[in-house]
């Protein structure tokens, strides 16, 4: 099992706590992705949106790619799966700008392509919001072009959405053949598009038992479309305690939401414009993608358990969010990794880099 975690740039991940100790600041995210190296950690999944999603449209959220271009330059064997909305990128330059940090990191970067959902922000900064399914048409054009672009010398397109005329990128990404591209969806249209264009599916946090069907499906759809077989990742939320009864209290600490939260009208614009295959329930609300639906809940054993479960389904991948990030992640490396990689990382090691002091603390 690889394993990744979600980059805290909306200064946390619980909709109905206030203040994680999480900061959205260049200095936390340096710090905490240098840190995950030294633990064992695989990846870090960088979120790409304008307004904050999980604190309110107002709060602070740190911009995706220019974050990802400065983690290029600080980190050294951490995988960097950026998210990329085909709306706010001009593929043409967006090759170009991939490629670059794709360079810089040493053939690190991956994408997380995903059709955009929240119609207040594409009108808020000017962007064009299609129907769900024209979301995904746009975003099969949009690969084709980046991957055209970065395997030919130049390259000329001529679609419904976008147009290149003997366009250059150069030099090419260092990434062979490409960059992964991940991406995630329940409708039709986004399997298909997904099965076709795609490496790596991406799903929301759902028990084993829904997994395993899902990655079955996709095997399927992948073999029809005549294409090389793709890797499975998850995302999921993670409470490690000593004991079952301290797990469970965190667990109904962070599930205690209510609807005058500050993100919970953004939660029912995601819902407006997705198809998903369940219905959400306020609880799955106080964590995005369904991540509780995972169980990754309980003792060192118990989680243990339900991630070889999880393998068993088929993921390679668990993309992990937890608060307060740096303790859970800790303990998570210092029990689940370190007891998968005895002789490898897991251990924070001499030399680690210094936590940051937030900015309240830094003007008392």
């Amino acid at each position: 099992m690889r394993y990744g975690y979600w980059l805290p740039v909306f200064g946390g991940w619980l909709r109905n706590v206030e203040n994680e100790q999480m900061e959205a600041s260049w200095d936390y995210v340096r710090y905490l992705a240098m840190r995950s190296e030294t633990l064992g950690f695989d990846l870090t999944l960088i979120a790409e949106l304008n307004l904050n999603d999980i604190k309110g449209a107002g709060a602070p959220a740190l911009d995706a790619w220019s974050t990802a271009a400065a983690l290029a330059a600080v980190t050294r064997r951490l995988e960097l799966m950026v998210a990329v909305r085909p709306t706010f990128h001009e593929p043409a330059l967006f090759a170009r700008q991939a490629a670059n940090i794709d360079r810089i990191s040493g053939g690190r970067l991956s994408l997380n392509v995903v059709s955009a959902w929240w119609a207040d922000e594409a009108r808020q900064y000017g962007i064009a919001f299609d129907r769900h399914d024209d979301r995904y048409r746009r975003t099969a054009e949009w690969l084709e072009v980046v991957d055209g672009l970065w395997h030919h010398e130049r390259f000329t397109f001529t679609g419904q959405y976008y147009r290149t005329e003997e366009a250059v990128v150069e030099p090419k990404p260092l990434s062979r053949p490409r960059p992964t591209i991940y991406a995630g969806g329940e409708s039709e249209a986004a399997k298909t598009m997904i099965a076709a264009r795609c490496d790596a599916y991406v799903m929301h946090g759902d028990p084993p038992d829904r997994i395993g069907p899902k990655v079955t499906d996709m095997q399927q759809r992948r073999a029809q479309a005549g294409q090389a077989p793709m890797t499975y990742g998850m995302a999921a939320y993670v409470i490690l305690r000593e004991t079952e009864r301290e797990a469970r209290e965190e667990l109904q600490r962070i599930t205690n939401v209510h609807e005058y939260a500050a993100g919970y009208h953004n939660y029912q614009q995601w819902l407006a414009n997705t198809k998903l295959e369940q219905q959400v329930s306020l609880e799955d609300y106080s964590v995005s993608n369904r991540g509780l639906r995972a169980g990754l809940v309980g003792t060192h054993e118990q989680v243990a358990e339900r991630i070889d479960a999880f393998r068993r389904a088929g993921i390679d991948l668990l993309l992990l969010q937890c608060s307060p990030q740096v303790e859970e992640m800790d303990r998570f490396a210092s029990t689940i990794i370190a007891s998968e990689r005895p002789h490898g990382s897991g251990a924070w090691a001499i030399g680690q880099p210094r936590a940051p002091v937030s900015s309240e603390n830094a003007a008392q």
